[in-house]
C-alpha cells in the first residue's frame, strides 16, 4: 500500500503583510502619544482614582444603582419605585462645561476671585430656603474673641427656670450615650452683651452656646436619654496654645476622643454652634410665637459623611412634617483651606453639628426650638434602638 504525502501550500499576501505591519506600528504610536499627553497634563486634569472619585459624586447611590443596574438587573431591586434614572444628559453637560444648570453660581464660579469662599452646598433645603439662605462664616480675631464684655447674666437666668416633668417612660439609666460639646464655645447672643452690635464682637466666656448645650443635655434627660456635656472654653485653649480660630476642632477633636475612650456606651455626638445671621433669617413664628431656626451642618471632607448626613435627614424630615421652614436644612460649607471640612464627624456615623438660632436670639427662643429638637430626636433615638432589638436601660 503506497503512502501519501500531503502538502500545504501557504501564500502570503504581501499588501496584508505590510498593512498589519503598519496598523501594529501606528498602535505603538498611538499609545505612546496618549501615555506622553496623559503625564503632561496639570493634575487637575490627569485621570486618577481622585478624579474618578470625583466624576461619581456627581451622582447619588441611587443613580449609581441604576447605571450598575444595566449590566446586572439585581442592582436595581433594592430601589423605590419612586427613585428615577439619572438624567445622563444634564451630567454630561456639567461634566464637560463646569455648568449646572440647577445652580446658577456656577455661571461665575470660576469668574470671580474668593468665590470658592462663599460657595457652599445645600444637601437638604428646608421650606423657602434657596441658595441666598446659604449660611456665612465669619472667624472673628482672636483678640475679639478673647475681649471682656459685660452680660446681663440675671436676664439669662430667669429665662433659664423650668417646670417640673413626669419622669420618661424608658431610660438609658446609668448609661450616658450622648456628648454635647462645643468648638465654638465662647459664640453669644448680642441681646445679653451691653453696648455690643456687631456680629463678629458676639462672644462670651459664660454667656454663649454652653448654655444651650445645657439646655439641650436637660430636654435629652428628660426623655430617659442619658447626656454627658462638655464646656471646654476653646478660645481659651487657642489662645493657651498659640492657635488660630480655624483650629477649634482640632481643641475639640482629642476630648471627644477622650470621651468615647473612657465611655464605650457613647453612640451620639453633637457639637452645638450658634450661625452668625441676623434675625430675619434665623426666627420664625409658630403660632405667634417666635422659634429660633436651626440647621445642619455637613463635612464633605469626611469619607463617611452620608452616615452623618442620615440622621441629619431624619431629624430634618420630622421637623419638617412638624414645623415647616424650621430647620433650614442641611449645608456643607465651602472646601477651602481655611474650613476643616470634616468637624470631627469621622468619629462617629451618629455625630452631627447644628446651628441654633443667631446672634439676635434671645435664650427664650432658642430654648423653645431645643425643646422640639429633643422631642424629634428622642423618638429617633428609642425607633433605632427598638430596631436594633438592644434596648437601653429598662423601662420605669
Amino acid at each position: 500500500m503506497k503512502g501519501y504525502r500531503s502538502s500545504h501550500i501557504i501564500i502570503l499576501n504581501g499588501t496584508s503583510l505590510k498593512k498589519s505591519v503598519v496598523a501594529v506600528i501606528l498602535g505603538f504610536i498611538l499609545v505612546f502619544a496618549v501615555s506622553g499627553v496623559m503625564t503632561s497634563l496639570k493634575p487637575e486634569y490627569r485621570v486618577s482614582s481622585s478624579s474618578i472619585h470625583e466624576f461619581s459624586k456627581r451622582f447619588s447611590g441611587e443613580s449609581l444603582l441604576h447605571i450598575f443596574g444595566y449590566t446586572n438587573a439585581y442592582f436595581t431591586q433594592g430601589l423605590s419605585s419612586e427613585a428615577k434614572a439619572p438624567n445622563y444628559a444634564s451630567a454630561l453637560f456639567e461634566l464637560t462645561t463646569s455648568l449646572n444648570l440647577d445652580d446658577p453660581r456656577s455661571l461665575i464660579r470660576n469668574e470671580i476671585p474668593g468665590f470658592a469662599h462663599y460657595d457652599g452646598e445645600i444637601l437638604v433645603a428646608g421650606s423657602g430656603v434657596n441658595y441666598t439662605d446659604m449660611p456665612v462664616e465669619s472667624s472673628p480675631p482672636m483678640e475679639v474673641l478673647l475681649e471682656e464684655r459685660q452680660a446681663s447674666i440675671i436676664e439669662v437666668e430667669e429665662e433659664e427656670e423650668g417646670e417640673d416633668t413626669p419622669p420618661p417612660a424608658q431610660t438609658t439609666g446609668d448609661k450616658r450615650t450622648v456628648l454635647i460639646y462645643h468648638s465654638h464655645s465662647r459664640e453669644s447672643f448680642l441681646p445679653y452683651l451691653e453696648g455690643v452690635t456687631s456680629p463678629n464682637a458676639a462672644s462670651h466666656p459664660e454667656v454663649n452656646v454652653t448654655r444651650l448645650g445645657k439646655k439641650l443635655q436637660e430636654e435629652l434627660i428628660r426623655r430617659g436619654i442619658g447626656t454627658d456635656i462638655d464646656t471646654t472654653d476653646t478660645a481659651l485653649a487657642l489662645k493657651n496654645r498659640g492657635w488660630v480660630y480655624g483650629q477649634s476642632y482640632d481643641v475639640t477633636r482629642p476630648i471627644v476622643e477622650e470621651a468615647m475612650a473612657g465611655n464605650q456606651d457613647l453612640n451620639y455626638l453633637i457639637d452645638v454652634h450658634r450661625d452668625s445671621g441676623r434675625r430675619k433669617s434665623t426666627t420664625m413664628d409658630i403660632n405667634g410665637v417666635p422659634h429660633a431656626r436651626l440647621y445642619f451642618v455637613i463635612g464633605k471632607k469626611n469619607q463617611n459623611y452620608e452616615k452623618n448626613q442620615y440622621l441629619a435627614e431624619q431629624i430634618h424630615n420630622k421637623l419638617e412634617k412638624l414645623h415647616p421652614g424650621l430647620s433650614k436644612g442641611i449645608f456643607v460649607p465651602p472646601a477651602v483651606e481655611t474650613r476643616n471640612g470634616i468637624y470631627n464627624q469621622d468619629l462617629s456615623p451618629n455625630s452631627m453639628l447644628i446651628e441654633v438660632g443667631g446672634v439676635d436670639n434671645t435664650f427664650e427662643e432658642m430654648n423653645r426650638t431645643l425643646e422640639i429638637f429633643a422631642e424629634v430626636f428622642g423618638e429617633i433615638y428609642w425607633q433605632a434602638e427598638k430596631v436594633d432589638g438592644t434596648p437601653e436601660g429598662d423601662a420605669q
